[in-house]
């Protein structure tokens, strides 16, 4: 209903939706331009092509896109617990996430996912992948799983919110460093690094693990082939860390009484 609502106030404009969509769109892809121009320079990039740093790029730009279209203005709660006007949800017969993932809903960030999939699918007219079984069932798992790991996040820095009153800075740091991190090959950054987005904050099951395994790759610190299958456990277990962090940020929220 709060969606319906603000996508009929987006399309009221229909001439300004489509100029801000496009501009997202535009403005997003400038990442991958700088990284196709390091290409004119160099031939591989950690011992990736261009065509297969594209598939990586596309895969977290599309989890990430919809991640951010459904639950992006959770950096705004910060102002609603310091104003108050997380009161006004409160006494709403609607779940509060619902609320706040609702609150502004912007269509524009559609062009991030357009922008993503047209890449993703540059890249796989382009790559010589053997499309077994496995490895066509896996991309949409990819992606889905890996939206879900980043919706996660996005909770995880609203409910810290909560206790911080202004952390959306620490969010972002997760979450569009995350994507911006994932954009790159695994192979460029050190291992230590690598252990701590699969074991701590395991941003690896959003596209590196399963990417790999979809270009018959390695992985750099000997993980079995078929991990990347396990993005959905690992999503769902990040959706409950993030639910009983929610529902903990609501008890300690405290009303400003006004």
């Amino acid at each position: 209903m709060i969606v319906g609502m603000w996508v009929r106030s987006t399309m009221a404009y229909r001439t300004s939706f489509l100029i801000m969509t496009v501009g997202n769109l535009l403005a997003t892809g400038l990442d991958f331009v700088a990284i196709a121009l390091m290409f004119t320079h160099i031939g591989e990039l950690g011992g990736f092509t261009l065509d297969e740093v594209a598939f990586l790029y596309g895969t977290t730009s599309v989890a990430f896109g919809l991640a951010d279209l459904a639950l992006g203005t959770m950096g705004r709660l910060g102002q609603r617990v310091r104003d108050g006007t997380m009161d006004t949800l409160l006494v709403r017969p609607v779940p509060i996430l619902a609320q706040v993932a609702a609150d502004r809903f912007a269509l524009r960030r559609l062009g991030r996912i357009t922008q993503g999939a047209l890449l993703l699918g540059w890249s796989l007219a382009r790559l010589d992948i053997d499309w077994t079984l496995d490895r066509v069932l896996l991309m949409p798992v990819m992606l889905l799983s890996g939206g879900a790991i980043f919706g996660a996040l996005f909770v995880l820095g609203g409910a810290f919110q909560f206790w911080a009153k202004d952390a959306s800075e620490v969010q972002n740091a997760f979450t569009f460093g995350g994507t911006t991190l994932l954009e790159y090959p695994p192979t460029v950054f050190g291992k230590e690094l690598l252990r701590g987005v699969t074991f701590v904050i395991p941003l690896a099951f959003v596209n590196w693990l399963p990417a790999l395994h979809i270009l018959g790759r390695p992985d750099p610190l000997g993980l079995p082939a078929r991990i990347g299958f396990a993005a959905p456990l690992v999503a769902g277990a990040c959706c409950a860390v993030a639910g009983l962090a929610w529902r903990a940020g609501l008890r300690a929220y405290q009303s400003t009484g006004s």
